[in-house]
Order: C-alpha cells, then sequence, then structure tokens
C-alpha cells in the first residue's frame, strides 16, 4: 500500500467512500492536509486533516482496518514533528476508527458533539 497527497482528481473516489458530494470532497482536498491510501490504482482509504491552536484536528479517516492504521500515522507524525496533540472526534458506533485510535495510542477523553443526531467520542493524543 503506498500513501501520497489527495489530488483534485481524486475527488470522485473520495466521494464514492463517504457519499459526501464530488464537489465537497474537491473542497476538502483544496482546504485541509489530505493524503490517501492506494493499492495498485485503487484508492482504498484516505484521511484528512488540519492545524490550528496547537493541536491537529482529524477531520475524515475512512478504510478497512489495517488502512486506517496505517492513515492515521500521517497527521501522528505530522503533530510529532511539531510538537502539537491530535485529536479525533469518532461517530459511534465506528470500531473500525475507534480501534485505529486505541492502536495508535490515543486516550478516549469523552463525548464529542453530535453530528446530523448522531454521537461522537472525543480522543486525544498529546504530543
Amino acid at each position: 500500500m503506498d500513501v501520497r497527497d489527495a489530488v483534485e482528481a481524486d475527488a470522485g473516489r473520495l466521494s464514492e467512500m463517504t457519499d459526501a458530494p464530488t464537489d465537497v470532497m474537491r473542497n476538502l482536498v483544496h482546504d485541509r492536509t489530505v493524503r490517501v491510501a492506494e493499492r495498485g490504482d485503487e484508492i482504498v482509504g484516505f484521511v484528512s486533516y488540519d492545524a490550528r491552536a496547537q493541536t491537529v484536528h482529524v477531520t475524515q479517516l475512512e478504510g478497512e482496518p489495517a488502512v486506517c492504521d496505517r492513515l492515521l500515522e500521517e497527521p501522528v507524525r505530522f503533530a510529532r514533528g511539531e510538537g502539537m496533540a491530535v485529536e479525533l472526534l469518532v461517530p459511534e458506533p465506528d470500531d473500525v476508527v475507534q480501534s485505529a485510535a486505541d492502536d495508535a495510542g490515543f486516550d478516549r477523553v469523552g463525548s464529542g458533539p453530535l453530528f446530523e443526531g448522531t454521537p461522537t467520542v472525543k480522543y486525544r493524543l498529546d504530543g
């Protein structure tokens, strides 16, 4: 599996993975750091994140368990290099992303906000 920066042409595949409109995913690629995981020529997962106020915020993480584990390394590596913490909101139930957070050493720090009526769990990894 290879991991690379996302480009605008990836928006269609990211849209398929999330059921979000293609233009929303295109904006995501422009507005945040987005890394995609590929097997051969197929995108099998992605992570998006941004940094503000001494914290890297993971905004989306998609893929099968091993892919999510690998992709979560990207914002963690960036945060460690900058001396920042990482935060991740995980919709309940999302066992794949929760497991990836646990595997990466994140601590469950409480409930997060509701997104479209879905409760979230807040995870944090201090730098």
